[in-house]
């Protein structure tokens, strides 16, 4: 984990047109709080990436009951803040140990943990691993974090044997909003 002073990056988030619309405005962004979230619970944003801030509001337009009618996607200017970074080596041992106390609690309360779905498109044990690592954070009187930070591969691979994904990605969930220093509009993606 760690606290840059200069650690201010340009995110990006899908949503329909008129949620956008009204973040440009001055409206408060809305977390989500999902058991399947890949970093666990706040606003999610591509690093970097209008591109696939939009191509994720349109695959969720897509979806049946999806609040996404016209896809769209604005940009942030994000203060990590205190930084949970699963870019580094410190940040994964913080999740290993992390895991390793969800698998204890679960086996003590014979609990099954939660899963992956096979598709990696609902991330349950993910999100339960960041969940307790935020409970373990709060139990030992350590100051939450501001933000998750992970690399996520995903996709097909961009070429016969490659390493590369085609959707892969950045993601940035920002849990404290004062850590959102503005918005502004995305005019070409």
């Amino acid at each position: 984990m760690h606290r840059l002073s200069s650690a201010f990056i340009l995110g990006y988030h899908g949503c329909d047109e008129r949620v956008g619309e009204k973040l440009l405005s001055g409206a408060p962004f809305q977390p989500s709080n999902n058991d399947y979230d890949w970093l666990g619970p706040g606003v999610y944003f591509w690093e970097a990436n209008p591109q696939r801030g939009l191509e994720f509001a349109k695959e969720t337009s897509a979806r049946r009951g999806s609040g996404i009618k016209r896809p769209y996607v604005i940009g942030a200017v994000i203060d990590l803040g205190l930084c949970l970074d699963l870019t580094t080596a410190p940040g994964l041992e913080w999740v290993l140990t992390a895991h390793r106390s969800l698998v204890e609690v679960s086996k003590a309360a014979d609990l099954p943990l939660p899963v992956n779905s096979r598709d990696q498109l609902r991330r349950n044990l993910n999100c339960a691993v960041i969940l307790r690592f935020h409970s373990i954070r709060k139990a030992q009187g350590l100051p939450p974090v501001d933000t998750v930070k992970g690399v996520f591969t995903e996709g097909a691979p961009l070429y016969e044997g490659s390493g590369f994904r085609e959707k892969t990605h950045i993601q940035i969930a920002v849990r404290n909003p004062q850590c959102i220093k503005g918005v502004f509009r995305v005019t070409a993606v």
